[in-house]
Formats: C-alpha cells, structure tokens, sequence
C-alpha cells in the first residue's frame, strides 16, 4: 500500500466494518518494514479521519441504543 492507494473515499461515508479494516491495513503497514517513510504523514492523516469516524458511529450507536432501552429501565 503506498499513498497514492490509500481509499479515497471519506471516511464518514464507509462501513463501520470497512473503516476497521482499512485501519488494520495501515496499521499492519506503519508496523512493518515496508512502510515508506515518505508516506508516513498521509498514512496518520488517513488513519486519525479513520479513527474520528469510528468513533462517531460508536457513540450514535450508543445513543441509539440507550434511546432503544430507556423505556425497559423506566419501567423498573
């Protein structure tokens, strides 16, 4: 993976499941010693719009859910 192949679709817009998985991608890479030190800020520019939009459907989903169960703890 270089760069240039680096998903060009925002983050906001994948999957959750889509998001992870081109996260470990990046990750596997910056870890390795195939990772191009040229190409370093990209990959951590990528990997934080990544990480910002995980963390977004997280806590909707959160939200979601509690708004989902707060009539069965109402009722305790």
């Amino acid at each position: 993976m270089s760069a240039e192949n680096l998903s060009q679709v925002p983050a906001a817009e994948l999957s959750y499941a889509r998001a992870i998985e081109e996260l470990e991608g990046i990750l596997r890479l910056m870890q390795s010693d195939r990772c191009d030190i040229d190409s370093l800020a990209a990959y951590t520019t990528r990997a934080t719009e990544l990480l910002a939009a995980c963390r977004t459907r997280l806590t909707a989903t959160e939200k979601e859910l509690a708004d989902i169960l707060r009539p069965l703890q109402e009722q305790a």
